[in-house]
């Protein structure tokens, strides 16, 4: 079954998402195609500042498949300084997509 991650994380600078992409990836650059974010069972990522943070919104195949990621992320995070990334897991009741 699909869900929605939701991380607002306050403190989290544009720099540091910047960053934390480009680990994923593999490679400098935004991500701007699938081909860009090379993480399984992923639909659709999300990103955006907040008034005191960042906020992120991913939908996931499942919610194996976001926590295998978690497993890649969260390091990465702690390594950035963000510490304090624990998203809202929502099960997805309908999805839209072009």
């Amino acid at each position: 079954m699909p869900i929605v991650a939701v991380f607002e994380v306050q403190g989290m600078t544009q720099a540091q998402y910047e960053q934390s992409v480009e680990k994923v990836a593999g490679r400098p650059g935004p991500v701007k195609s699938p081909a860009d974010w090379p993480v399984p069972g992923l639909i659709s990522h999300t990103s955006a500042p907040t008034a005191d943070g960042w906020l992120v919104v991913d939908v996931w195949e499942s919610e194996e498949a976001f926590q295998q990621f978690g497993e890649t992320i969260i390091p990465i995070l702690q390594e950035l300084g963000v510490s304090d990334a624990q998203p809202k897991i929502y099960p997805v009741f309908s999805m839209v997509t072009r």
